[in-house]
């Protein structure tokens, strides 16, 4: 794979219109059918910067995948699962070939629900997993019924359902691959990377901790200390891995933590402000519109 800048996908429209997909039928989720992308040399010049779930049951794939900075496992494997803001490089010696399903989900379209606390707490959603799912027939079959079964809510007519259908149908899906992936693992070794690995720990333990009420989000130093590498050895390791910074990942980290109190909680903007560690909510709210295009409010009222 070339040594260029990756393609940033911010928004399911963007990604299909870098993949030569039609306009998608809903804003925040999208089920693709593989052998309907028609830009596959897009997927193949550049890493892609995905800010969105997706969970891929490939077949028939000849190609091999670079997930962060390691190859991806998937001499045999079918499916894959990328979080939002995880690098993904694609290398192929001929025409990139794939059939399958490819389920896209944005975010925002979580908040509010129970899943969007959840869903990061499956481990596979993690480069410390770094291959690809191995499925039975009978597993493949169970995995294609619910990505079809999604599919249909997706391309029907959209009402105060479908969202609660398609979470339920999405929950069972992850709760499945969760099992299947420990039964991989029995005899399969997780191959990880130990330095994200401990980053993602700290990081989870500082915004999930009292701490951050009290100092703030972390800096990129005390971050660094804390790993025994420097500033600029972390923050070009995860450059490599994520295409962004330390201080963007902290960012990242700092609004997935608002958002989720501002869509489970009567928390006021203030409050939420100072228990993230903001000495004013104005700075809190313009670092959450920098990185939405939303102000707090705005963003709680979308679910209203």
């Amino acid at each position: 794979m070339k040594n260029e800048s990756p393609h940033k996908v911010n928004s399911i429209s963007a990604y299909h219109q870098l993949m030569g997909l039609p306009r998608p039928e809903h804003p925040l989720i999208s089920v693709v059918r593989f052998e309907t992308i028609t830009h596959s040399a897009a997927m193949t010049s550049a890493p892609l910067l995905n800010n969105l779930y997706s969970i891929a049951l490939k077949k028939n794939f000849n190609g091999k995948l670079k997930y962060g900075q390691q190859v991806y496992d998937f001499d045999e494997g079918m499916m894959v699962f990328m979080a939002p803001g995880q690098l993904l490089g694609i290398s192929a010696d001929e025409t990139l070939r794939h059939t399958g399903w490819l389920l896209l989900v944005h975010p925002d379209f979580l908040w509010n629900t129970p899943l969007a606390k959840t869903i990061q707490q499956y481990p596979f959603f993690s480069y410390a997993v770094h291959e690809a799912l191995h499925l039975s027939e009978k597993e493949e079959h169970m995995m294609t019924e619910l990505l079809q079964r999604i599919g249909q809510e997706y391309h029907g007519a959209i009402d105060s359902f479908s969202q609660r259908v398609i979470v339920a149908q999405l929950e069972l899906l992850l709760t499945y691959s969760e099992r299947f992936y420990q039964r991989q693992f029995i005899t399969r070794k997780i191959a990880s990377h130990q330095l994200l690995t401990r980053l993602e720990d700290l990081l989870t333990a500082h915004f999930d901790g009292e701490a951050l009420a009290h100092e703030g989000p972390p800096t990129v130093q005390a971050i660094s200390d804390q790993l025994h590498v420097s500033p600029n050895y972390l923050s070009g390791l995860l450059k490599n891995l994520t295409g962004q910074s330390t201080q963007q990942h902290i960012q990242d980290k700092l609004i997935e933590k608002a958002k989720e109190k501002l869509s489970t909680t009567d928390l006021s903007v203030s409050e939420i402000a100072y228990a993230l560690g903001f000495g004013h909510s104005q700075s809190f709210s313009k670092l959450f519109k920098t990185k939405t295009a939303l102000s707090p409010l705005a963003f709680r009222n979308s679910f209203n």
